[in-house]
């Protein structure tokens, strides 16, 4: 039963929360508005940005099974009271806070902001449908605003990122652990 346990929080480690890394960190790049007066290139896509939030709300919900079969194997093995696992059980719950209450609003601020200054319709974001604001409304961000709201949120998910890094390598050195490595 370990070893099938161990396996699901494998697999839905690797299948909900790599998925959520990749697509966090790929949104500001699609979400931050080129500066002022720059006509050269840049990543500005705001369907993109609306299709990687999607990925990173729906993962999200999914990802719930990884701390759950998470603690179910930590107790088929006995070591819910190790340190390495109160480690990381620590960290995954700043790493869900971080993801709930700063990325995932981080990300929809951002696109409803741009919709609402553009009039765009951004499917799944509830964002500027039906909605052709001129930007000038309450609360409505500068261009500089959301540059600087995006990078922001770049260093935010860097930080989600590195406390899921972090508990990867504890899952596989475990310090301390009388289990084996």
């Amino acid at each position: 039963m370990t070893k099938l346990l161990l396996s699901l929080h494998v697999l839905a480690s690797i299948l909900a929360v790599g998925p959520i890394t990749v697509a966090a960190s790929m949104f500001p790049r699609y979400a931050k508005p080129p500066a002022s007066g720059d006509d050269g290139p840049h990543d500005h896509d705001l369907r993109t940005a609306a299709f990687l939030h999607k990925i990173c709300r729906g993962y999200a919900v999914v990802g719930i099974a990884v701390p759950v079969l998470g603690l179910a194997t930590g107790a088929q093995m006995g070591v819910l009271g190790d340190a390495w696992l109160v480690a990381s059980i620590v960290l995954t719950t700043i790493a869900a806070a971080l993801l709930m209450s700063m990325v995932l609003p981080g990300q929809r601020e951002l696109l409803e902001e741009e919709g609402e200054g553009e009039g765009h319709d951004l499917p799944g974001t509830g964002a500027g449908e039906g909605a052709a604001g001129t930007g000038a409304g309450s609360g409505a961000l500068t261009v500089a605003a959301r540059r600087s709201a995006a990078a922001r949120l770049a260093m935010t998910t860097g930080i989600f990122n590195l406390l899921w890094a972090t508990v990867v390598v504890l899952m596989i050195v475990r310090p301390g652990s009388t289990t084996g490595a």
